[in-house]
Order: structure tokens, then C-alpha cells, then sequence
């Protein structure tokens, strides 16, 4: 009879596979298409049209063909096409897109605006300052894509594993053909085969290729969404292992403007009886209007914030180093500090315990006598932000010590840090040497964050392991930092912490779980289970483990879309 021979054909087991592999990528596509759902709305945000003035007509052309210095006219509903300051009108408009806060702001001749910002209410004119690729938009894509695409330092360990893993998984699969080939039953070469395939197929090393980027890319997207940008991976990464924060004082805890705290006139003689603190206020007010000092402007803002009419000073005489003297309405005006009056001969009995206790207060108290009596002592200070002590208590739950540094006062300094918790004052520090105490704290171990606005800050911003700008400070300080806040809200610093510390759980879990599907699907794969259960994997089975472990990992990263952060 003639000899019969029986074959296994896996037409079907290939079509499987193959069909497996495509519908993972496909899914991967899609879920990774989502996780780069910020970038997209970010493109979608820019007016496609702009109205101008040009020869005193109106036209409308596209948003990309606006000039600096041309007139740009917005109306109601109407998104600003381009970054300007507005020279006529008046409106409020939804920055949202830009700070992540959804209540309006104001707009009045003066103020900036910003492009892809939605104007609400009013119509208005605005000349254009920033267009194209420099407007705040253009420049917000541009760090966002830098960061989507660049490497964290995770990331590079896991490609120099997965740089590993290829090759000993070829030899995995080598070495289980070889092992079924010479000891597994018949038929052997089936058997080694399937075993050699199911192995390179189910350790496909693209979940740890994915593990990363992809909570990187939504991470970064995600702050984006709530006015923090990452400049990279890296600075994503880096920023959740802060332990030690530094606050510049002027501008960044402070609003970085003197006003006008608190007002101490004092009752009965040698003190002047010609009115309350209201009048007071009104004549130092007019007095000081004349003159440019800080402190005096100051004293005019909070006369003109009571709704005061200033009438005109007479025989206004500025003494550097002391104060100012002039003749308010017939009546002889000096303020100044205590010195001015000691000059001018003018008993301070009744001022000079409110003026020391304003000093301990980190306050600059101003003297002011009138017709040669004292009056009153008007205390200034740099206020604190709003919201400025609840950010520190935050991050002391968070496990990181907070630094203020500043060129200013120990005495000041150290009444500020005591108003809002800080731990730490680094005081009288030169701008030249701030990135020297930063480093001073490197060296004790600390991983250090600066947060800072001014030109002066911008090399310890550079110096610090993660540099935070405020987004309202200069352009110098943002290029220096790491992560730029785009408003001057101090919870970004808190939002920035906790983001980067949710995207490094993320990082670390997508990594747990794509080693443990490949540590404990390549022995399966290569038949450890056969000997007691005589279960051999199929390659359609692990071609669908392996398109799901990517598709996973993907989906967790997806997670982080659900971000929100904790209120302060």
C-alpha cells in the first residue's frame, strides 16, 4: 500500500496572527491619537480671520497675514486673532484657554490681550505686538510639541532594556526550538516551531516602547490644559522628586507693588486735631502726587482707591533720603521717616510704638506731620498674593520644605515667611548670588525647584534642578526655566508637582505591567506548562496577548486625561 504522511497546515494560524497584530495597531493608533488630543485642540484655538484698518478702511483678512502695529477691531464673540494691547474700548474677555481659569478679565485701553482669547462682551481696538510665530499660542505649541517629543530619562533606561530584551528573547525562542526539537514528542518539528513562533511572538517589546511616551505625551498635554507647559520629558519627570522649593520674594509670594496696609493716627495733644484719616490720607496724598518714589505713589493709589479728589500741592521740595515737604490747602505737609522729623525739630510722641511695631511687621512706616504736629504713620509693604499661604501648606502636605529668597530686609524677609508658613529665609542674597545659594542647597542633597519672574532670577532658575517661571514675569526668566506657570497664580506650582508625581505612577505602572506580561508570558510561550498540563500556547492566543499589552498600557496612560488638580 502506499505510504501515508499527515501535515499540519496553519494557513489559518497566520491569517490570524496577522489579523491579530493589525486590529493592536489599529487600536494602538487610536488610543494614541487620543492621547494627543490637547495638541490638537491647541491648533484648533487660532482665529482663522482678522479685521484691520489699514488706509482708515476695514478689512478682513486671514489672522496669519496681521502685521505688527496694524489696528485689529474685535467684536463681541469674536476670537483675538493675534497678541496686542488694546488702545480703545472696552470688554471682558475668556482667557481660559491661556491661565485654565474660567472667570473673564477685564480689558481696557492699555491691557494686553492675547490671541485665540475669546472676547465676551464689548467691542474694541487693539494694536498688534506679536504675531505669528511669536504670539503666546505659537509659542505655547511649540514647548508642547518639544515636549511630547523628547525623551525622559525613564524612558531611555526602558529603550536601553528593551536594547536587552530583543536579543535574549531570540535566543529564548533559538534555544525552545532546540529544546522541543531534540526532547518534545512527535510531531517534533511542529511542536518547535509553534513553540519558536508563540515565544517572539508574545514578547514583542512595543508595551515597553509605549509604556513612556505615551504618559509623557498626555502629561505634557494635559498641563498645557491647565497653564503649566513642560519644556520636556525630562523636566516632567524631574519635577515630582522635588523636596526642596526657593520662592523669590518680589513679584513671585509678593505682587511686587507697594501699598498701603495700615493707617495709626494718634489721639490728643502734641498730636494734629485738624481731621481724621481720610483727611490725613487726602493731604499726604496731594503732597506726594508730585513726587515719583514708590512709597509716595503708593499712598496716592490707596487715596484714589477711596474715591478721594487731590487738590494741588504747593512748594513741593523732595529731601533724598528723607521724605517730602510741600503746602496742601494753607496747611504745611512732611513725610517721610524718622529722620525728616528730627530734622524739622517735630515731637514723634504717640507714632514711635506703631512705627516700630509696623518695622517688626516687615512694613516701611511713613511719618507724616502737618502744621508742625504729628499726624499719622502710613505703613507700606509688598502684599502677599492671595492664596499665597494655602500654596505653602500644600506643599508641606506634599513632603517639600519651602525656601524664600530675597535681596530684601531679614526683618522683613522673616515677617513675610512667618505671615505664610515658609520654613527657611535666605535674606540680603545680591541677584548675583542667588544661584550660588541654590547650589548651597544642591549641595546639602536637596533635588531644589526655584520659582521665580524676574531677569535677576533667571540664572538661579537655570542653576536649580527644575526652574518655574511665572508667566507674568519677564521673557528672560521663561527662557531660563524648565516649566513656565502662564499666569501668576501660585497654584500651578502645586498643579505642576502633583501632575508630574501622577504621570511618574502612571510611568511606573505601565513599566510593572509590561515586564510582568513579558516575564510571565515568554515561559508560557515556550511551553513550561506542557509537561504538567499538556497546554501548549497558540500563536493566535499570543499574538492577541500581545496586541492587548500594548493597548493596555496605552489606556492607562490614558487615564491621566481624568487628571484634575487638588483645590488649595
Amino acid at each position: 500500500p502506499a505510504a501515508t504522511m499527515t501535515s499540519h497546515v496553519y494557513y489559518d494560524t497566520s491569517a490570524t496572527i496577522i489579523t491579530l497584530i493589525l486590529l493592536g495597531r489599529y487600536l494602538e493608533a487610536i488610543a494614541r491619537g487620543r492621547a494627543s488630543e490637547a495638541m490638537r485642540k491647541l491648533l484648533g484655538l487660532s482665529a482663522k480671520n482678522a479685521r484691520v484698518i489699514r488706509e482708515g478702511s476695514e478689512l478682513e483678512i486671514p489672522a496669519d497675514e496681521v502685521r505688527v502695529g496694524d489696528v485689529v477691531v474685535v467684536r463681541p464673540g469674536e476670537k483675538i486673532p493675534v497678541d496686542g494691547v488694546v488702545i480703545d474700548g472696552y470688554s471682558t474677555v475668556d482667557e481660559s484657554m491661556l491661565t485654565g481659569e474660567s472667570i473673564p478679565r477685564d480689558k481696557a485701553a492699555g491691557d494686553q490681550v492675547v490671541g485665540a482669547t475669546i472676547n465676551l462682551t464689548g467691542s474694541f481696538k487693539f494694536r498688534a505686538t506679536k504675531v505669528g510665530k511669536d504670539t503666546v499660542l505659537a509659542q505655547i505649541i511649540r514647548l508642547v510639541e518639544e515636549a511630547q517629543g523628547s525623551k525622559a530619562p525613564i524612558q531611555r533606561l526602558a529603550d536601553r532594556v528593551a536594547g536587552i530584551f530583543v536579543p535574549v528573547v531570540v535566543l529564548v525562542a533559538i534555544a525552545t526550538f532546540i529544546a522541543w526539537y531534540l526532547f518534545g514528542p512527535a510531531p517534533r518539528l511542529s511542536f518547535a516551531l509553534l513553540s519558536f513562533v508563540s515565544v517572539l511572538i508574545i514578547a514583542c517589546p512595543c508595551a515597553l516602547g509605549l509604556a513612556t511616551p505615551t504618559a509623557i505625551m498626555v502629561g505634557t498635554g494635559k498641563g498645557a490644559e491647565f497653564g503649566v507647559l513642560f519644556r520636556g520629558g525630562e523636566h516632567l519627570e524631574r519635577a515630582h522628586r522635588i523636596d526642596t522649593l526657593i520662592f523669590d520674594k518680589t513679584g513671585t509670594l509678593t505682587r511686587g507693588k507697594p501699598e498701603v496696609t495700615d493707617i495709626f493716627t494718634p489721639s490728643g495733644p502734641p498730636a494734629w486735631s485738624g481731621g481724621d484719616v481720610d483727611e490725613v490720607l487726602r493731604l499726604v496724598a496731594a503732597a506726594e502726587k508730585v513726587s515719583e518714589h514708590p512709597l509716595g505713589q503708593a499712598v496716592v493709589a490707596e487715596a484714589e482707591r477711596r474715591g478721594q479728589t487731590l487738590p494741588q500741592a504747593e512748594e513741593f521740595e523732595a529731601i533724598p533720603g528723607h521724605g517730602v515737604r510741600a503746602r496742601v490747602e494753607g496747611h504745611l505737609v512732611l513725610a517721610g521717616n524718622e529722620r525728616l522729623m528730627e530734622r524739622e525739630g517735630i515731637s514723634l510722641a504717640g507714632l514711635t510704638k506703631e512705627a516700630r511695631a509696623f518695622s517688626a511687621a516687615g512694613k516701611t512706616p511713613i511719618m507724616v506731620a502737618i502744621d508742625g504736629e504729628p499726624a499719622a504713620v502710613i505703613a507700606i509693604a509688598d502684599t502677599v498674593k492671595p492664596g499665597a499661604r494655602e500654596v505653602v501648606d500644600a506643599l508641606h502636605k506634599m513632603g517639600v520644605q519651602v525656601v524664600m529668597l530675597t535681596g530684601d530686609s531679614r526683618l522683613t524677609a522673616e515677617a513675610i515667611a512667618r505671615d505664610i508658613g515658609i520654613d527657611r529665609v535666605l535674606a540680603e542674597v545680591m541677584p548675583q548670588d542667588k544661584a550660588n545659594e541654590v547650589r548651597r542647597l544642591q549641595q546639602e542633597g536637596r533635588l531644589v525647584g526655584m520659582v521665580g519672574d524676574g531677569i535677576n532670577d533667571a540664572p538661579a532658575l537655570a542653576q536649580a534642578d527644575v526652574g518655574i517661571a511665572i508667566g507674568t514675569g519677564t521673557d528672560i526668566a521663561m527662557e531660563a526655566a524648565d516649566i513656565t506657570l502662564m499666569q501668576g497664580d501660585l497654584r500651578g506650582v502645586v498643579t505642576a508637582i502633583q501632575l508630574s508625581r501622577r504621570t511618574m505612577g502612571t510611568i511606573k505602572q505601565n513599566l510593572f505591567w509590561a515586564f510582568a506580561y513579558n516575564v510571565a508570558g515568554i515561559p508560557v510561550a515556550a511551553g513550561i506548562l506542557y509537561p504538567f498540563t499538556g497546554l501548549l500556547l497558540n500563536p493566535m492566543i499570543a499574538a492577541a496577548a500581545m496586541a492587548l499589552s500594548s493597548v493596555s498600557v496605552v489606556t492607562n496612560s490614558l487615564r491621566l486625561r481624568g487628571f484634575r488638580p487638588r483645590q488649595v
